[in-house]
């Protein structure tokens, strides 16, 4: 499931062609025999951020068209992160999206909810994930298994901007994907290690009881946005709750590029076939781009 980065295709490249301007943040699926994908667009600190997350089609994974996107106007928000898109059991789509309050470390989590992608951004936002004064929240993976949902978010401390960059990945449950309990810890950062500032799922795939997630991790503050990709594996308990997971011993998954960010892999099951990957990945000049891969099952 990890990525190899050469033979991959960009999908989507950068707004610009400068350190800080991002084409990333991927989640995908495949209904129906096309295959959907959300995406954030993103210029540096100062020139707009995270201005709108965008999704698109595509019938063979490679070539994507635009059919709708919700910009941070819409939202009061000073910046826009990784949305996480799904089709719910009872046929709608969602679109569940990271929000930075303005003038502070804050985020929160919104949802839109649709009968079809393109409506998304017609819908009422509703607040599902709103943080408090002590943790932001954003970029949730969601997962409907074992008859309820299951999210695992990003959440980070607000006792100081110091600390701000440092996260956890939280796991939440729920009857219907709005009302959400929290349940603890899924990983946090290991002391020493290349993950030890913070740790983010960024894919989750359940198989029976067994689980494996993907997840970006950084050493350091300074590595904040340029994290590396990992795995971790947990296990669905009787009670259809996952233990807290545990990390794979083998080196992180880098770009080629200083500062080798490759991060937010979305792994899409091909069933006979293997799986596709999209992620944000460093480039040569400072630049992050989209890029996608199929990994042929062995």
């Amino acid at each position: 499931m990890l990525p190899r980065w050469d033979g991959a295709t960009v999908v989507v490249e950068p707004p610009d062609v400068t350190t800080g301007s991002w084409a990333g943040a991927p989640s995908a699926v495949l209904v129906d025999g096309s295959f959907y994908l959300a995406y954030r667009l993103r210029l540096p600190i100062g020139e707009g951020r995270g201005y709108v997350n965008v999704i698109a089609r595509s019938d063979d994974g490679l070539r994507f068209e635009p059919i709708a996107e919700v910009r941070r106007e819409e939202f009061d928000a000073d910046s826009l992160e990784r949305p996480a898109l799904l089709r719910a059991p009872d046929g709608r789509w969602r679109l569940y999206v990271s929000v930075a309050t303005p003038h502070s470390k804050h985020w929160r989590v919104v949802l839109l909810e649709a009968d079809t992608p393109e409506k998304l951004p017609l819908a009422a936002p509703r607040t599902v994930l709103p943080g408090d004064e002590t943790v932001g929240v954003k970029d949730p993976v969601i997962v409907s298994a074992a008859g309820r949902w299951h999210l695992w978010a990003s959440v980070h401390p607000l006792e100081s901007d110091e600390h701000a960059d440092r996260m956890t990945t939280e796991y939440a449950t729920s009857p219907d994907g709005v009302e959400w309990s929290w349940h603890g810890t899924a990983l946090a950062g290991r002391p020493g290690t290349w993950d030890a500032r913070g740790v983010r799922f960024s894919s989750v795939l359940v198989d029976h009881d067994r689980v494996t997630a993907l997840y970006d991790g950084r050493a350091t503050a300074e590595e904040n946005w340029e994290e590396v990709t990992g795995v971790a594996h947990g296990r669905l308990g009787d009670d259809g709750l996952f233990t807290p997971f545990t990390a794979d011993q083998r080196p992180p998954t880098r770009s080629p590029f200083a500062p080798g960010g490759l991060r937010y892999v979305s792994v899409v099951p091909l069933p006979g076939v293997g799986t596709r990957v999209f992620y944000e990945g460093t480039r040569a000049d400072g630049a992050h781009e989209l890029r996608t891969e199929l990994l042929v099952a062995r």
